[in-house]
């Protein structure tokens, strides 16, 4: 019987490098998720997680051409998965995957948001895992 590990989500989240303010504007978003090459983008209020825009939403607002107003808070998806630092790996990745979401905000006692796990920050950890490097 093999053993249950006990892995912590941080140590294969991302420190947030990028985000959206509410009344970012789409070219903003667009420039910003282009040069930093994320696929998805915070929106933050004071530090504090209240939206999430993906690559994916940023393109089809472009191939509808209906974004000339439109700012981060018209077009993000509210209320965001966020767990606190130091939540279960394995309890992230199963919502991820039952949610079908593509990422997970981690954040601090305060509620400000401090990393973001992705599905890619899944897989990384699963090769890991399965080459026995943990």
């Amino acid at each position: 019987m093999s053993k249950k590990l006990e892995i912590v989500v941080d140590e294969y989240a991302t420190p947030i490098m990028a985000y959206a303010a509410p009344d970012m504007d789409i070219p903003s978003m667009n420039e910003l998720l282009e040069k930093e090459g994320f696929r998805h983008l915070p929106v933050l209020d004071d530090g504090k997680p209240i939206g999430m825009i993906s690559m994916r939403d940023l393109l089809l607002i472009k191939s509808l051409n209906v974004h000339f107003d439109l700012k981060a808070k018209d077009i993000m998806t509210p209320d965001p998965y966020c767990v606190r630092k130091g939540a279960s790996l394995e309890e992230v990745a199963f919502h991820m995957s039952e949610a079908k979401i593509g990422s997970a905000l981690i954040v601090d006692d305060q509620g400000k948001a401090d990393s973001i796990f992705t599905s890619v920050d899944g897989l990384n950890a699963l090769v890991e895992i399965t080459r026995g490097e943990i």
